[in-house]
């Protein structure tokens, strides 16, 4: 199971609208900075096909400037 935390800097004057928008995807939590322009975006997803499918889906949004990978691990499922 793949967790994921990255950075991200919304466009000029689009926190709101990237917080907004991030809220509503599904394996992924927002944690917007009260003192800057940016947010901690945390995925937790099923494989690494999923991880990389939300991973382009928040990449491909219009109020995003910069998306920067912090940290990511694998845990093991045991089946």
């Amino acid at each position: 199971m793949p967790i994921k935390s990255y950075l991200a800097y919304p466009q000029a004057g689009k926190k709101k609208e990237l917080i907004e928008t991030l809220t509503l995807f599904k394996d992924c939590e927002v944690i917007p900075a009260e003192n800057k322009e940016i947010l901690v975006i945390v995925t937790e997803t099923q494989d690494a096909n999923q991880e990389d499918k939300i991973k382009d889906k928040i990449e491909a949004l219009d109020s995003l400037k910069l998306l920067t990978l912090v940290s990511g691990f694998n845990i093991p499922q045991n089946d």
